[in-house]
C-alpha cells in the first residue's frame, strides 16, 4: 500500500498551484475545509464557521481559544490563564476528536492525541476554518466532532509592500507585539511575519490539601514567540508552487503535579504545488512536517520529562471538472507519526495511508449533493472505511433545508498504545455515526440557521484500573449518545450588527446514563457591534450552564455569564488605537474544577497597516 501511494505521487511529478486547500483571502462565502476544494457555503449541507483576519482585529482576539470562545458548536475547558492546557469539545465529543490542520498539514500530540491551541499564535493566522460534523470521509482518523484548519499569514497581492505593526499590553504584566511584511516581485510573491506574547500570569489552581505540586500560590507566567514565512512563484504555464513555514516556541508555567513548567516547540513546514494537467483536471500534491515538542520541568527546575512528536505528511489531490455544475475529487493521504521520548515507548513510530473521493454539485436546479468515501489503512489497528452524504436545496424566499449522514473514526493514540506499564496494542479505532438536519435563512439584513444532530460512538477508549493490581490499562468499552441544537441569527438592524449563538447539549454515557465530562449543556453566545464615525464600538455576552468535571458527576462547576467590551479609534488610515476589557463584572468562575480564570482585565494596543 506504501509504495502504490508514493508511486502514485512520483507519477504526477511536481505540481504547483495552490489552490485546493488555499488560504481564500478574505472570502467568508467561499470555504476549503468542508470538501478539500474552494467551495461556496451556500452549497453545503456542513455546518461551517469562519474567521477571517478582519474579523481576528474586530473581535480584538489576543490568543486562539479567545478567538473560538463562543463559537456555535465548541465548547472550550481551560486549566489557568494563557499559555495552559486548553481543551475543546466540537458538539460534544472528545478534545481528541477534533481534527486540526495548519496549512493542510495535521498537527497535534501523536502521544496525548491532543493539539495545544494555547500555542498557536494568533498574529500569524490569516484565517480559521471550522467544519462541524464527521468528516473523516475526507480527512480520516480524528474528525470525529469536526475540523479546524488554521491557515498562516498570507500577503504578495499588491506590487508595493505592505506592512502591519501591532504592539500593546495589559493587566497581569501581558504584553504583545508583532509584525509582517508581504508582497510581490514580478511572478513571485513572499511573507514574514514575527511576534511575541508575554504575561507574568495569575495563580492558575486554587491550593488542594494534601496534593504536593499544586499548592504554588504564584503567577504562573507565559512566553511565546513566533516566526512566520512564506514564498511562492507561478510558472509561465500557470503552475505555481510555495513553501511555508510556522514556528512558535516559549514556555508556560503551571500548578501540577509534581510539574510546574513547561518549554514547547510548536512547528510547522511545507511545500505545496498545483499544475493543470488538462483544462479540466487539476493536479495537486502537498508535502510538510508538524513538530509538537515539549520538556516539563518539576518544582526548583529539575528535568522531569519529554514528549515530542513528529508527523510527516504527503498528499495528492486531484480535481476533475466533469461539467459546469458537477466536481470530482480524487486523492490520496500518507502520514508517518513519530515519537521521542524520555520514557520508553514499546513502538515509535506509526504509519496511515488514505485514499478518498469526493462528488459535488448542483442538481435538479437549485439542489446540491456532497458525497465522499474514504478508505484508511493503519498499521496500528489496520483498516477503516467511512463515507458522507449531504443535501441542500436553496429554495425560494431564502429558505434552504438540507440533510446529511456519516460516519468516522479516531485512531488510538500512542500513550493509549505503547506507553509503559499502560498501553493496550490491541485497542481498536473509536467509531461514531451521525446524522443531521435543519433549515437556513439568508435576507439582506436577517441571516439564520436552526441545526439538530444526533451522534452516537462506539468503542470508546476508557483507562480501566485492575483492583487487585491497581495497574491501569485502556480498554475499548466506552459508549455515548450526543444530541444537539444548534442556532445562529445574525441582524444587521439602524447600522448595529447583532449575532446571536445558542447550543443546546445531551452527551451521555449510554451505559451509566451519566453526562460526559466538561461539557456544559447550555451556551449562549451575544455580540453587538456599530461604528461611529471613526470610532467602533462592541460588546459580547457569553452564557454557560453548569458542568460536571467527572465521569461519575459527582463533581459539579458552576455556570456563569461574562460580558466583554471592546473599542477601536481610527486615527486615521494607517494608524488604530484599540481597547478592550474582558470579564465587566468580575465574575469569578471557573470551567475545570480548581483551575482559576481571569479577574476583570483590560487590554490596549495601537495597530499599523499600510
Amino acid at each position: 500500500m506504501q509504495k502504490l501511494i508514493f508511486g502514485s505521487l512520483l507519477l504526477t511529478g511536481f505540481n504547483p498551484q495552490l489552490h485546493a486547500q488555499e488560504t481564500p483571502q478574505n472570502l467568508p462565502n467561499l470555504v476549503v475545509t468542508a470538501t478539500r476544494t474552494e467551495t461556496a457555503k451556500n452549497q453545503l449541507a456542513a455546518a461551517a464557521t469562519v474567521y477571517t483576519r478582519k474579523d481576528i482585529e474586530h473581535l480584538q482576539a489576543k490568543t486562539l481559544p479567545e478567538l473560538l470562545r463562543g463559537t456555535t458548536g465548541i465548547d472550550i475547558a481551560q486549566s489557568g490563564g494563557y499559555g495552559k492546557d486548553t481543551n475543546i469539545y466540537m458538539r460534544g465529543t472528545n478534545s481528541d476528536h477534533v481534527l486540526v490542520l495548519i496549512d493542510g498539514i495535521k498537527v497535534g500530540s501523536v502521544t496525548s492525541g491532543t493539539t495545544p491551541f494555547q500555542f498557536i499564535p494568533i498574529d500569524q493566522v490569516e484565517r480559521v476554518e471550522i467544519i462541524r460534523g464527521p468528516q473523516s470521509s475526507l480527512y480520516g482518523s480524528e474528525a470525529i466532532g469536526g475540523v479546524i484548519q488554521i491557515f498562516t499569514r498570507k500577503g504578495g497581492l499588491e506590487d508595493k509592500p505592505s506592512v502591519t505593526l501591532d504592539a500593546g499590553g495589559g493587566s497581569y504584566d501581558t504584553y504583545r507585539a508583532s509584525s509582517t511584511v508581504s508582497g510581490k516581485w514580478k511572478n513571485s510573491w513572499y511573507t514574514l511575519g514575527s511576534s511575541q506574547f508575554g504575561s507574568q500570569g495569575f495563580n492558575s489552581r486554587q491550593p488542594i490539601p494534601g496534593r504536593f505540586g499544586v499548592n504554588q500560590p504564584d503567577k504562573d507566567g507565559y512566553l511565546n514567540t513566533a516566526l512566520n514565512a512564506r514564498l511562492g512563484h507561478r510558472f509561465d504555464n500557470n503552475a505555481k508552487v510555495e513553501a511555508f513555514f510556522m514556528r512558535a516556541e516559549g514556555k508556560a508555567e503551571f500548578d501540577g503535579n509534581f510539574q510546574e513548567k513547561t518549554e514547547f516547540v510548536n512547528q510547522v513546514v511545507g511545500i505545496t504545488g498545483n499544475m493543470d494537467i488538462v483544462d479540466n483536471w487539476r493536479s495537486i500534491l502537498r508535502f510538510g512536517q508538524s513538530r509538537d515538542e515539549g520538556d516539563n520541568f518539576a518544582p526548583g527546575g529539575a528535568f522531569s520529562s519529554r514528549f515530542n512528536s513528529t508527523r510527516w505528511n504527503a498528499s495528492w489531490l486531484n480535481e476533475i471538472a466533469l461539467s459546469d455544475t458537477h466536481q470530482l475529487i480524487i486523492g490520496s493521504d500518507y502520514r508517518l507519526d513519530q515519537v521521542d521520548s524520555s520514557s520508553a515507548f514499546n513502538e515509535g513510530s506509526r504509519y496511515d495511508v488514505g485514499i478518498f473521493t469526493e462528488l459535488h454539485g448542483r442538481i435538479l436546479d437549485d439542489h446540491f449533493i456532497n458525497a465522499s468515501v474514504r478508505g484508511d489503512k493503519n498499521e496500528a489497528f489496520g483498516d477503516q472505511l467511512t463515507g458522507n452524504f449531504g443535501w441542500r436545496y436553496n429554495g425560494n424566499y431564502g429558505i434552504s433545508p438540507f440533510a446529511s449522514f456519516g460516519n468516522a473514526f479516531k485512531a488510538p493514540s500512542f500513550n493509549q498504545l505503547y506507553f509503559p506499564e499502560f498501553g493496550n496494542p490491541s485497542l481498536k479505532a473509536e467509531e461514531s455515526t451521525s446524522f443531521e438536519a435543519g433549515l437556513i435563512g439568508e435576507h439582506d439584513w436577517l441571516q439564520w440557521e436552526m441545526r439538530a444532530y444526533h451522534t452516537n460512538i462506539d468503542n470508546l477508549i476508557v483507562t480501566i484500573t485492575n483492583p487487585t493490581t491497581f495497574l491501569s490499562s485502556p480498554e475499548n468499552i466506552g459508549k455515548a449518545q450526543i444530541d444537539g441544537i444548534e442556532a445562529e441569527i445574525g441582524i444587521q438592524f439602524m447600522h448595529w450588527h447583532n449575532k446571536l449563538n445558542m447550543n443546546l447539549l445531551n452527551s451521555k454515557n449510554r451505559e451509566t446514563n451519566a453526562r460526559l465530562p466538561r461539557r456544559t449543556e447550555k451556551t449562549l453566545s451575544y455580540d453587538l457591534s456599530r461604528s461611529f464615525g471613526k470610532f467602533d464600538l462592541g460588546a459580547n455576552v457569553l452564557a454557560q450552564a453548569d458542568r460536571f468535571d467527572d465521569a461519575l458527576n459527582k463533581t459539579k462547576v458552576a455556570g456563569y455569564v461574562t460580558v466583554d467590551l471592546r473599542t477601536a479609534y481610527h486615527l486615521n488610515k494607517n494608524w488604530m488605537l484599540n481597547a478592550k476589557l474582558n470579564n465587566l463584572f468580575d465574575k469569578q468562575y471557573q470551567t475545570i474544577n480548581t483551575y482559576n480564570t481571569a479577574d476583570r482585565n483590560f487590554f490596549l494596543s495601537i495597530h499599523y497597516n499600510n
